[in-house]
């Protein structure tokens, strides 16, 4: 068993955090105060190759595997402070590009995911509804085949991106008497008669990806943007959900080891006392338990993606990553806060906007709460 990265690995993290330094963090006080979505920023990363690293060399993609797609996103997570770019470029790759590459037919492979990954169309999700989140599959929104067209109409929330996104993917139910059987997924272009993106949401953090309402009001859409089998919505929500789950947070991984090394920095520089606050134990046992989560973060991160790559089913790793991560992630921020004092919780030393960007990582995806029911369920309970 290696647990050292091979010297390819290696390189592609150390290439991704120099990147990401120079390119990626500029403006973001001011970014992550206005809300701002840095379109300039997506097309830098698009043209780097990260929207495409997983996908074949046809569509634009490198083919990378999916260990060196977590380690790409940890570098990028360790050199870029803006979560909320990061979190949106994996919403993409996960819940929009995913799904039509695993389930779409060739034209629309072929029409949508070297746009997607070559930055110059931006992806949507529309699942959670706004009387079904956690309980993804009672969603009320409809689709009636009418000749060429579907008809659908209802609206999503919380969908990521859709302020600036120019395609949707969206799920609505062709029966309801038929539950999860009857749910459809479809590929909804931001022109289609019927549709249109509600205001968008104003959020606690993440607030450089902008989120917004979709609303369907006989929207038409063709019975060529169906993707994959009438009914088979719920096995592509599905789909992209464990991959979203195993991926989203790798980027978190580098955010903590850049944390990290920001707070054992601080704690040698600041003195109080007439010797630095690193050597009192109270902040000396706050940085070890940020490195112990760092760890066991990775290694929970690694060992889902090992079992994605075999091919496994991969639910409980899924669950356990999606679960610890979010909620390491959520406490090392604390703990970079109070190690900060009251310069902690100042926007000049960006450790608020961390703790603030957290907080989300274990909402979306799937909340704790589903991560650790899935997780019981799994273990026979």
């Amino acid at each position: 068993m290696d647990f050292d990265l091979s010297p390819e690995q290696q390189e592609l993290k150390d290439n991704a955090v120099r990147f990401a330094r120079k390119e990626l963090s500029t403006d973001l006080i001011e970014r992550d105060r206005a809300g701002t979505f840095p379109r300039d920023l997506w097309r830098k990363c698009a043209d780097y190759g990260v929207l495409g690293f997983p996908f074949p060399e046809e569509y634009g993609g490198a083919n990378g595997d999916i260990l060196s797609t977590m380690i790409l996103m940890e570098g990028l997570g360790c050199g870029c402070k803006d979560s909320g770019l990061l979190f949106a470029l994996n919403g993409q790759m996960w819940t929009v590009q995913r799904p039509i590459f695993r389930f779409g037919s060739d034209e629309q492979r072929g029409r949508y995911l070297p746009e997607l990954c070559r930055g110059n169309l931006i992806g949507a999700h529309g699942m959670t509804e706004p009387e079904s989140g956690s309980d993804a599959f009672s969603l009320r929104t409809t689709a009636k085949r009418r000749g060429d067209f579907y008809i659908l109409n209802g609206s999503k929330t919380f969908s990521t991106s859709a302020p600036e996104a120019d395609v949707f993917i969206v799920f609505a139910t062709i029966d309801k008497t038929k539950g999860f059987l009857g749910i459809t997924g479809f590929i909804v272009e931001r022109g289609f008669p019927g549709f249109h993106v509600g205001r968008p949401i104003e959020k606690m953090g993440l607030r450089t990806a902008p989120m917004a309402e979709l609303v369907f009001e006989d929207c038409q859409v063709p019975v060529a943007n169906r993707l994959g089998r009438e009914g088979n919505g719920a096995a592509i929500f599905n789909d992209a959900a464990s991959w979203e789950r195993t991926c989203i947070l790798a980027s978190l991984i580098g955010a903590m080891e850049r944390q990290l090394a920001t707070c054992i920095s601080y704690a040698q520089q600041r003195r109080q006392f007439q010797k630095p606050i690193g050597k009192f134990q109270s902040i000396a046992n706050r940085i070890a338990d940020m490195k112990v989560r760092l760890e066991t973060s990775r290694l929970i991160l690694y060992r889902a993606g090992w079992a994605k790559q075999q091919q496994r089913s991969t639910a409980m790793e899924s669950a356990v990553a999606k679960l610890y991560l979010s909620e390491a992630w959520v406490k090392s921020c604390l703990d970079a806060v109070q190690i900060h004092g009251g310069y902690g919780y100042t926007v000049e030393y960006e450790q608020e906007r961390d703790l603030r960007d957290a907080v989300g990582s274990t909402i979306y995806s799937g909340t704790s709460e589903i991560q650790r029911n899935i997780i019981a369920s799994n273990l026979g309970l």
